[in-house]
């Protein structure tokens, strides 16, 4: 019997109804923050893109950021397999911890994990565990599947990474070990994270300001410094730490930001915002 891991979120962060979240989804690439257009998948893509950063907050808010990195991807092709790395908000399962067989269902069906990859993560890493607990309510790698399945429909695989334990140095090893396995893959890594949490307007993005310039450097020991000096409340630095490590391995030379908005952007109370950023690495 085949392992189901059931959404926690659809009906609150997305739509529960495959026809009105694929409108959803639509109308995040038409919003007035988004690309402005729905992408055409290029089938025959060159398939430079070799990471996202992408945000997780319900779509109303952080969707129409997280639909830029997605119409970058749609424009250069489709990926085999993506692994996406996100922040443990639960506390629950294993400091690192990834599940190696079934399958993910969201409103638009099921998404069915890469289980030799997951394992070869593991054996490379050692420091990865196999924990489906950490993933049962966790939302941060779930709410990045529809957009997926909207482009890919049913024809990609995937690995999930959970991180609890986000220090420089366990992040690059993730990072190291993820970029190992890939190497020759036509693969994707996408790191779930949203940037500064309840802060004012002005004094968030201005910490996630640096925090992205460093990330555009492609400089992980600054981008971890920026967070600690600064107290940057990014949930998910360990994930775009560990994504910089193993893209810069796998051949990129490129991380651009494509959008960075916040929470008082989209209803206008600047009072105590969350910042959203998509950015996009590419060879």
């Amino acid at each position: 019997m085949v392992k189901v891991r059931h959404p926690t979120v659809a009906g609150s962060f997305y739509e529960a109804n495959s026809h009105a979240l694929k409108k959803q989804v639509e109308d995040c690439f038409l919003h007035e923050y988004g690309p402005g257009k729905i992408p055409e998948i290029a089938e025959f893509g060159k398939r430079n893109v070799l990471g996202l950063v992408c945000p997780h907050a319900g779509y109303m808010f952080s969707g129409p950021v997280a639909a830029h990195a997605y119409y970058a991807l749609a424009l250069d092709g489709k990926p085999d397999v993506i692994v996406i790395f996100g922040p443990n908000h639960t506390g629950y399962g294993s400091a690192l911890a990834v599940m190696d067989e079934g399958v993910w269902r969201t409103p638009l069906g099921n998404v069915e994990i890469e289980s030799n990859i997951a394992k070869q993560f593991v054996n490379e890493s050692r420091i990865i565990d196999v924990d489906d607990s950490a993933h049962r309510l966790e939302h941060s790698i779930e709410v990045q599947l529809p957009f997926l399945q909207y482009l890919y429909g049913s024809k990609f695989k995937f690995v999930p990474v959970c991180f609890q334990m986000q220090d420089l140095v366990s992040a690059k090893e993730v990072g190291q070990a993820v970029a190992k396995v890939l190497a020759g893959k036509n693969s994707l890594i996408i790191a779930s994270s949203d940037m500064t949490h309840y802060e004012p307007q002005e004094k968030a993005s201005k910490k996630d300001k640096m925090v992205l310039e460093a990330v555009e450097l492609m400089d992980e020991s600054k981008v971890y410094s920026v967070i600690e000096a600064q107290q940057v409340s990014a949930c998910g630095y360990g994930p775009i730490i560990a994504l910089i490590t193993a893209a810069k391995i796998l051949g990129a030379t490129k991380a651009k930001l494509l959008c960075y908005k916040t929470s008082g952007d989209i209803i206008g109370d600047y009072s105590s915002v969350v910042g959203y950023a998509a950015v996009c690495f590419t060879k």
